[in-house]
């Protein structure tokens, strides 16, 4: 049996109103689209951000407004600093590694009797591990000693210095690779 509940205003349904009942009415065509165009709107936002954000960190942003342009006085001027010129200077205390990277004998003993004659005193001369070294370099790793491996490298024809911590183990202060570059003095 079914119950009858008086009329109340949900009972009168306007004719102007699309819906019917809980039920809403169908969505004009083409809707979807427009949350597509959203949501491609949102991902063109975002990734060109990120690419700002990633070009400030790095700092190979540059822009160029047009419009308000600094004049001297708002522009600081900033002064270089000028970089201290290192003097070389042979000290005598420090140890120094003279490895041959070629398949030369002597190399090592050459580079040994230039530098003794340049004042160094602590000097172990030996064969590198490799023997298809290039280039000789002088390599350091206490920057406090960036004088001294200038000194060697002078007595080497200028070679390269650099600093690493690759040879520290050694306990040398200084090691020198002899390269094919390398020309003997005293042979």
């Amino acid at each position: 049996m079914a119950q009858k509940f008086p009329n109340d205003r949900f009972d009168q349904i306007p004719d102007d109103l699309e819906r019917i009942g809980a039920h809403r009415a169908p969505r004009p065509k083409g809707y979807g689209w427009i949350w597509v165009a959203w949501c491609a709107g949102a991902v063109i936002v975002i990734v060109g951000l990120g690419a700002l954000a990633i070009f400030a960190i790095n700092g190979t942003l540059n822009v160029n407004l047009p419009f308000g342009h600094a004049t001297a006085s708002q522009t600081p001027t900033a002064t270089p600093t000028p970089t201290p010129t290192i003097t070389p200077a042979v000290n005598p205390a420090l140890n120094l590694i003279v490895l041959n990277g070629t398949t030369k004998s002597g190399l090592a003993a050459d580079a040994t009797t230039t530098l003794k004659a340049a004042g160094w005193q602590n000097i172990t001369p030996a064969n590198a591990s490799s023997t298809d070294v290039k280039t000789t370099t002088v390599y350091y790793s206490d920057p406090k000693n960036e004088a001294a491996a200038l000194a060697v490298s002078q007595e080497l024809a200028g070679a390269p210095i650099q600093v690493t911590q690759d040879f520290a183990a050694s306990g040398a202060d200084i090691t020198i690779v002899l390269g094919d570059d390398y020309k003997p003095t005293h042979q």
